[in-house]
């Protein structure tokens, strides 16, 4: 098929050469936006004069008959065009003739592209924020719920002190709280219009840019032209903060794994998001939950790949930058898989709530308070401290927790010791203690709850 660009050229590109240089089998996504952008460039020329307002009618019903029509699938957008602009300009010209040549006026592919990618990456990002949302309000929900809910908190994957489930999800709430304003600030700081930068030095036509940024919901155009079209920090940025999603949600997805264990038993996965062995009839496995862990380098993947195209482009615009479309889809695709499908693994996660408590009970959870016991009762945390290490020791070697070894025993390490140090060292009483902000404690993570109803609230 002959380019667009082809007056230059007295010989066919060697199809191999064009197989490599066509990006129609990636970018056919783009087409919704691609008219979106050509839509408003038109309105613009003709209010500018530029166009006729009878060039303009025709040019706008044909964009959205091709609009209308891909949509449907009454038309194919197939691979003997280079790209989705050229696709979507010949489909216009052998639709409404010569007044579809006309389209491409005070416009190159370089500031077209830009603006293609600008106005899917902010419908992405609506996307994922929306995602987000029902992430949060399920980890939300499983706070509520579980205030009361005793489980032992971790340091070095070994038991610590005594927390609640609730302020474990916390946690997390946090986590992906940060993750969604990272988005919204992507999109803040990406919402520059780069149609009508041209190829790189702008245009001879007095194109009107900042109504065409308005028409498209932009802040305004950007304001250099070989930045408009050169720039690709969003989508770094972008990648970047989706390899902070994956980071949290493997995190996440890690823990699920060890609480899906026989070791831990602390969770019990629906059966719609586990499989099981073909060869071992007892085994219930947390695919979806390892899957998304293991996902998590493919996006980070694609964040390296486009920092090191980058790395090394002089301006303005260079072929190179055609690869960043294929990683940043894929990437979005990933994320937006990986959120559904755990948000949908955690809403439907039974969570044994007798083995955690069970469990902090016997991980020695509560030893810090009987540190802390003998510090009010006059003795120096250091000589407290080792005290306690004694009766750890002790009730290893009896096969007991401290909430069941007998008074005399305590009394035999430590005379301080008296008959409250068994409330002392209630998990009940280790947790709700805690009750400076951001701590386990019920009134402390009752406020915290508010407040992160509230943040859902106005989100």
């Amino acid at each position: 098929m002959a380019q667009l660009w082809g007056g230059r050229f007295t010989k066919e590109t060697d199809q191999l050469v064009y197989n490599f240089n066509a990006s129609i089998s990636f970018d056919r996504r783009l087409y919704a936006q691609d008219i979106k952008g050509s839509i408003a460039h038109v309105m613009m020329l003709a209010r500018q004069g530029i166009l006729t307002e009878e060039e303009e009618e025709q040019i706008l019903g044909g964009l959205q008959g091709i609009l209308n029509d891909v949509q449907s699938g009454k038309l194919e957008i197939t691979e003997e065009y280079e790209d989705i602009h050229s696709f979507v300009e010949a489909a216009l010209i052998s639709r409404i003739g010569d007044a579809g040549k006309k389209l491409h006026t005070g416009r190159s592919r370089n500031d077209q592209v830009a603006l293609d990618m600008k106005l899917y990456i902010r419908d992405e990002i609506e996307a994922l924020d929306t995602l987000i949302q029902e992430l949060l309000l399920a980890v939300l929900a499983v706070m509520k719920e579980n205030v009361d809910t005793y489980m032992p908190g971790f340091t070095h994957l070994q038991k610590a002190q005594p927390i609640t489930l609730s302020h474990h999800m916390g946690a997390y709430f946090e986590m992906f709280k940060r993750d969604h304003e990272r988005l919204r600030d992507i999109y803040r700081r990406m919402n520059t219009c780069p149609l009508g930068s041209g190829a790189l030095a702008g245009t001879t036509y007095p194109l009107d840019r900042m109504y065409t940024a308005k028409l498209l919901g932009f802040d305004g155009p950007a304001l250099n032209s070989m930045d408009g079209v050169s720039d690709r920090d969003y989508l770094i940025e972008l990648l970047s903060a989706l390899s902070m999603v994956m980071m949290h949600l493997s995190r996440f997805s890690e823990e699920v794994i060890l609480w899906n264990s026989n070791e831990y038993q602390f969770v019990e996965i629906d059966d719609a998001y586990s499989t099981g062995s073909s060869i071992m009839p007892q085994k219930k496995n947390p695919d979806i939950a390892e899957l998304v862990r293991g996902k998590t380098g493919r996006v980070y993947g694609a964040l390296q790949a486009l920092l090191t195209t980058m790395k090394g482009i002089p301006l303005a615009y260079n072929k190179d930058m055609q690869e960043d479309k294929e990683w940043v889809f894929d990437a979005v695709d990933t994320v937006k898989g990986c959120i559904a499908l755990f948000t949908g693994m955690l809403k439907t996660m039974e969570f044994r709530k007798d083995r955690m408590e069970e469990s902090a009970k016997q991980g020695f959870t509560n030893a810090t308070d009987a540190a802390d016991y003998l510090v009010n009762h006059g003795v120096a945390f250091r000589d407290a401290h080792g005290i306690v290490g004694q009766l750890v020791l002790l009730c290893i070697e009896k096969g007991m927790s401290m909430n069941d070894l007998p008074l005399s025993e305590y009394q035999a390490v430590c005379p301080v010791f008296e008959e409250d140090i068994y409330e002392a060292v209630s998990l009940k009483t280790c947790v709700d203690k805690r009750i400076t902000t951001g701590a386990p404690g019920r009134d402390a993570m009752c406020e915290m709850i508010a407040a992160c109803q509230a943040y859902m609230d106005a989100y």
